[in-house]
């Protein structure tokens, strides 16, 4: 399977040109194509969670923890908190994802399992979306793309290394298949990765239909709107 300087550096050039295309394609702002470009990168590590070696998941809780309260800093500023309650709040969510949502996946995930598929791609735009809170869905969904295009690189890239190009053969290994699935070997593990996706769509979809932006139930929310 391909090593992890390999998917960071495979999501961090789909997250350039991601990038690009946001601004010159889509007309979104640089600062918002720039936080899309890494949100892309950052998603080409997040299969690798649920990884038997430390190095993975030591960086990328490392960087959970600093991304998320980010993401999160306009939410817990509209629950009224003052700037000291915020930055209590930023603190607590880095000990919680840091700690001890790190030891809860050492001891509850299986390499190779339900990490590695398309449900649990959608799960991650889904999340994103729902967390970063704005009033332009274009943006949000921007960042949320963003993160399943950066998520399904690290997919498609496991599943190359899965084949053995010796000579003219081809010979598939063992761990082929095991990336871009819709299910997993474990019944358990594919029902409660397909409850929490269920469940994060009705939310989506409730805020999505909820909001009091002028584009909301229009089309046009899925396009840049920003005058």
């Amino acid at each position: 399977m391909a090593g992890f300087r390999m998917h960071i550096s495979v999501s961090t050039l789909c997250g350039v040109a991601y990038g690009a295309v946001a601004v010159q394609v889509l007309d979104h702002p640089p600062e918002t194509a720039i936080l899309a470009a890494g949100l892309t990168a950052i998603g080409g590590m997040l299969p690798d969670l649920d990884s038997d070696s430390g190095t993975p998941i030591r960086e990328m809780f490392g960087l959970a923890a600093s991304v998320v309260p980010l993401l999160l800093y306009k939410r817990l500023e509209a629950l009224g908190l003052s700037h000291e309650g915020i930055l209590s709040a930023i603190v607590l969510i880095y000990l919680f994802v840091r700690y001890g949502l790190a030891n809860l996946f050492k001891h509850l995930t299986v390499h190779r399992g339900m990490f590695h598929s398309i449900p649990c791609m959608l799960i991650f735009g889904l999340l994103t979306y729902l967390a970063y809170d704005s009033p332009w869905h274009s943006t949000r969904i921007l960042l949320g793309l963003g993160v399943m295009i950066g998520f399904l690189s690290h997919l498609v890239l496991d599943e190359i290394y899965s084949v053995d190009f010796n000579g003219i053969r081809l010979k598939l290994k063992s761990s082929a298949g095991s990336a871009v699935k819709f299910f997993s070997p474990s019944f358990a593990a594919t029902t409660i990765c397909y409850g929490i996706l269920g469940a994060l769509m009705f939310m989506t979809y409730a805020e999505f239909k909820g909001s009091n932006h002028p584009n909301a139930n229009d089309l046009r929310a899925f396009l840049p709107a920003r005058p």
